[in-house]
This record gives C-alpha cells, sequence and structure tokens, in this order.
C-alpha cells in the first residue's frame, strides 16, 4: 500500500487532497498543529488518516517525522497561508514557509537512501513568486522576482526543491495560481466576499469593505488544483508545473459576481466599499497561469469556469445563513 504524509492536512487543500488519497487507497499520515480544531474535526470524519502533531518551525522534530513515516509521498501544503500576514510576520513566513520545506526536503532524501527506493514530494508553489512578471502569462520559464515576504519564502522553497530534484529526489512543485472553494477561511478576501454578499442578499443590507478594487487574479477550483498535485506526484519525471486557469478576473469582478447570485441584481456597486487598510504594502497587480504544460504532461483540465465558482462559494454561505437561523 502506498503511504502518504500531507502537512497542512485541515487546510482547504490538504481536505480535499485527504479525500482523493483515501478514494485512491492510500494510507495517509497528516501533520497538525497542538490544539488545531480542524484535526478535531478531521480525526472524527476521517478515522483512518493518522494524525501526528507537530510544529513547522521544529525542523528536527519535522525530519524525524519524515524518517518515521518512511512515505513514499510527501505532499507540503503548509505554511503561512496568507500574503498579508507575511507583512506582519517576515521572519515567521520564512521559517515555516522557506525553512522547513529544506528540512522536509532533506528528510525525504534521506528517506529514499535508506529504504532504496523512491520518495515522490510535492512543493505546494505560489504564482507569488513571479512579483509583477514582465511577461503575460506567466509559466515555468517566468522569472523569479517576488515582492512580498511570503513570494519571498515560497520562492525560496521552490528553488530550493529544484536542487534536491537535481539530487536524485523525485522533488517536484505546483505552481499554484489562486484557487477556491467554500472551505477558504474567511480571512481571505474571495470568501470575505461570499460571506458577506450572502448576508447581504439575505437581508438586503451591509457593506462589503475591500482594498484594491482593480487587483486580478487567476482564480480556479480548488479540487481541481489538488488533482493536479496528485497527478504530479505520480508522473514519471519530476518537474514543475504551473497550475492556473489561464484567465483573470478582478477583485471587483469576484464582487460583482458574489453580489448577483445573492440576488442583489445591478444595484451591487452600492454594497462595495473600498477601504484604505485593506491594501498591502505591495501588490502584485497582475497574476495569470499559462496551464498548457499541465495539460499536455499531465492530462490535467479544470473543470469549473470563474462565475459557477463564486456561485459555489455563495450557494455554501447562503446554505450555512439558512441553517443558523433554523437553530
Amino acid at each position: 500500500m502506498t503511504t502518504a504524509l500531507v502537512t497542512g492536512v485541515t487546510g482547504q487543500d490538504g481536505t480535499y487532497l485527504v479525500e482523493r488519497l483515501l478514494d485512491d487507497g492510500v494510507e495517509v499520515h497528516g501533520l497538525v498543529r497542538s490544539g488545531d480544531a480542524g484535526a478535531v474535526g478531521l480525526a472524527a470524519t476521517r478515522p483512518h488518516v493518522r494524525l501526528h502533531e507537530g510544529d513547522l518551525a521544529d525542523l528536527d522534530g519535522l525530519a524525524g517525522l519524515v524518517r518515521d513515516v518512511a512515505p513514499d509521498e510527501i505532499y507540503n501544503l503548509a505554511g503561512i497561508s496568507s500574503v498579508a500576514q507575511s507583512w506582519q510576520q517576515p521572519t515567521l513566513t520564512a521559517r515555516l514557509s522557506g525553512l522547513a520545506v529544506v528540512a522536509l526536503l532533506e528528510a525525504a532524501l534521506t528517506v529514499q537512501e535508506r529504504e532504496g527506493r523512491p520518495v515522490r514530494f510535492l512543493q505546494a508553489s505560489s504564482a507569488e513568486i513571479f512579483g509583477q512578471p514582465e511577461v503575460s502569462p506567466q509559466d515555468e520559464r517566468t522569472p523569479v522576482k517576488p515582492m512580498s515576504p511570503y513570494g519571498a519564502a515560497k520562492a525560496f522553497a521552490h528553488q530550493m526543491t529544484g536542487v534536491f530534484r537535481a539530487s536524485g529526489l523525485h522533488a517536484s512543485t505546483c505552481i499554484l495560481f489562486n484557487h477556491e472553494s467554500p472551505l477558504r477561511p474567511t480571512a481571505f478576501v474571495t470568501r470575505k466576499i461570499t460571506a458577506a454578499a450572502a448576508g447581504i442578499g439575505a437581508t438586503g443590507e451591509g457593506k462589503i469593505r475591500l482594498g484594491n478594487l482593480d487587483v486580478r487574479r487567476d482564480w480556479g477550483w480548488a479540487p481541481d488544483y489538488v488533482d493536479a498535485m496528485v497527478r504530479t506526484v505520480r508522473h514519471e519525471v519530476a518537474d514543475d508545473f504551473v497550475v492556473a486557469t489561464g484567465q483573470t478576473h478582478s477583485v471587483r469582478q469576484f464582487a460583482e459576481a458574489a453580489l448577483r447570485r445573492a440576488g442583489v441584481g445591478d444595484d451591487w456597486e452600492s454594497f462595495v466599499e473600498v477601504d484604505p487598510q485593506f491594501f498591502r504594502p505591495a501588490d502584485a497587480s497582475v497574476l495569470v497561469g499559462d496551464p498548457r504544460k499541465a495539460e499536455r504532461e499531465l492530462g490535467w483540465q479544470r473543470t469549473v469556469e470563474f462565475d459557477e465558482l463564486v456561485g459555489r462559494m455563495v450557494d455554501h454561505d447562503l446554505a450555512l445563513l439558512k441553517e443558523s437561523e433554523g437553530r
């Protein structure tokens, strides 16, 4: 039986990944933080997942876990997940999203050499490594020029994955552009928008307070991106793959789609307010990925388009409101 170790197992991508791996008959081990409320729910709903308490900041403990589990596949999804948070905690971001990855890679190579079998490693990279790219769309050859602590830490991890690949480890990256689902926390702007839109649709009152409405992102459906990760790990040749839709939409368009889905109609703009406190010190204005390599070599395809993605998130938040009102 294939054994997989997943970090970030209680997050959006980790949740979808666990479902996929269990369906594939994989023995799943997950790294969780002490006191993580999500771990309680995971243990209750997915009792076959073996959870291990640990801390990404404990590099020796992290390496020890890899050596003890000796997995066939490692999916590193953990780390600081917010660009905004990375500006507030740049040192922590470098440790959790950068140095921790090196500890995992080094331990994976140790297990491979000890066991005499391949250990396949997937680093969840990010479009933020490109910063303000001079070419559009971005692909695997686009220069890495991050503009935030988050992007810089991810860039370091991305490049170190390539270093270990050259050393003989089946180490790959998925350069993930923005991907969303109802599992996103409301700290993320997309879920903040859909939750607020659902409330406005239900009551006819409220405002969605946002920063730069003109920022454009390439937004995709999270389960599609998890499928790309699994395909990448099991691909014959380790490599880097951009996972994206190849289309961009602005924060303004996201808000409009959400409010219209919630039933607000043509008056949607009156419910959106620009608040300077939500502007970032530096923001990559346009990021759009070229997924043709992943489509060609992995056979990957996206299955959900932008309006439907937003709609599914709004529908979920509307259902949550109705459920809370029924209590």
